[in-house]
């Protein structure tokens, strides 16, 4: 149960909800996220990490960023999550704004790394 739970407790943040939407867009670089949840470094990477603990996204280093996408489900919990947020979250109007921002962060950028 504790991994169980863990899952529930990575869900029950704001911010983290957001981060997540992102992600279930595609693999996004800290930067990335950033710029549209407007919030500092330490902040964002302090979320992934919880995030990440629960096994809910997955991370790679590319020379000084890091990058992170959503992670393979290991349960048919984790399963069942993650489509339940691939079906619920892109509707909701933060969800909305989140991910006009990433499309306009991305279209600005002359290259896809940070």
């Amino acid at each position: 149960m504790d991994t169980e739970a863990q899952l529930f407790k990575a869900l029950a943040e704001p911010v983290r909800l957001r981060i997540l939407t992102l992600l279930l867009r595609g693999e996004s670089c800290v930067c990335e996220l950033m710029a549209v949840l407007d919030m500092p470094q330490s902040t964002v990477s302090r979320h992934l990490a919880y995030l990440k603990n629960a096994g809910l996204i997955t991370g790679k280093r590319q020379g000084v960023w890091m990058y992170y996408k959503m992670a393979e489900a290991e349960s048919d919990l984790h399963a069942g999550l993650i489509a339940l947020l691939q079906s619920y979250l892109p509707g909701m109007a933060q969800s909305q704004k989140d991910l006009a921002a990433l499309a306009k962060n991305e279209a600005t950028k002359e290259h896809k790394k940070c």
